[in-house]
């Protein structure tokens, strides 16, 4: 098996092979199309033919895709003391012989197609800027510490060029917030995330039911990644609409 990297030369079979479950290869495509000068990815191949493949963002966030023997041999390049990391559940055992988890779960990734939405947008949705980055913050930490807890609040407005947040504010505090960004094949739901103090009002279904019609407005389908053990959460994507797709291994950690 020939690990290559992936080049102008070998995109015709890159896309070719991503086409064909767009959805399972999505940070693939977004990130080769969009991120390309942080972005490395590897091939694995075998008679010209793509085994697998791993991509390597910001030499820190990593996704791999593939048989078993390509797995294990793209692997088997990469070479980071600490990673977050995205991999079918079948990968799991290779995975952990490398690096060792400070925190891990399984990641579902959920889907909505053009006529399947079942929008229930019941409070009013506001555009959010620069001005609100603090509260996004905030939120997203309280929400979810173990994953969002080394979110800044810098990071945020620098990010707010390529993607939408939206939000839910209460007597001018803000409650809920969403963000979602569009490629040419479908829009991405990035974040959802309510107040503690705010819950089970509505508030995240208006979310990601405006999100969901934006969204549809320019494109046919809709995707979201969501902890497969945050059932709130998936009873909200499910009820507007969202379907399940496949489930990952996903993990933090550092090597053995």
């Amino acid at each position: 098996m020939e690990i290559v990297s992936l080049n102008t030369a070998f995109e015709p079979i890159f896309w070719k092979h991503v086409n064909q479950d767009i959805l399972n290869f999505f940070f693939f495509a977004f990130d080769w199309n969009y991120n390309r000068d942080e972005t490395k990815i590897l091939l694995a191949l075998e008679e010209k033919r793509i085994e697998g493949m791993m991509l390597v963002y910001r030499q820190s966030i990593v996704q791999l895709r593939g048989s078993h023997e390509a797995a294990k041999a793209l692997l088997g390049h990469l070479d980071l003391e600490k990673v977050e990391l995205q991999a079918p559940q079948e990968h799991r055992r290779y995975i952990l012989e490398k690096y060792e988890p400070t925190w891990s779960n399984e990641l579902m990734l959920m889907v909505l197609h053009k006529g399947e939405e079942r929008l229930l947008t019941s409070h009013p949705i506001v555009k959010l800027n620069a001005s609100d980055a603090e509260q996004i913050a905030s939120i997203m930490k309280k929400s979810d510490p173990e994953f969002w807890h080394e979110v800044t609040v810098e990071q945020i407005i620098e990010g707010m060029s390529n993607v939408n947040w939206v939000g839910i504010k209460v007597n001018g505090e803000l409650v809920s917030i969403g963000r979602t960004r569009l490629t040419k094949r479908l829009g991405h739901i990035i974040t959802v995330a309510t107040h503690e103090a705010h819950r089970n009002k509505g508030y995240a279904t208006s979310i990601v039911s405006h999100a969901i019609e934006s969204i549809l407005e320019k494109t046919s389908a809709a995707i979201i990644f969501v902890l497969s053990d945050n059932a709130p959460a998936i009873r909200v994507y499910k009820k507007v609409g969202f379907r399940p797709y496949k489930t990952y291994f996903f993990m933090r950690g550092k090597r053995r």
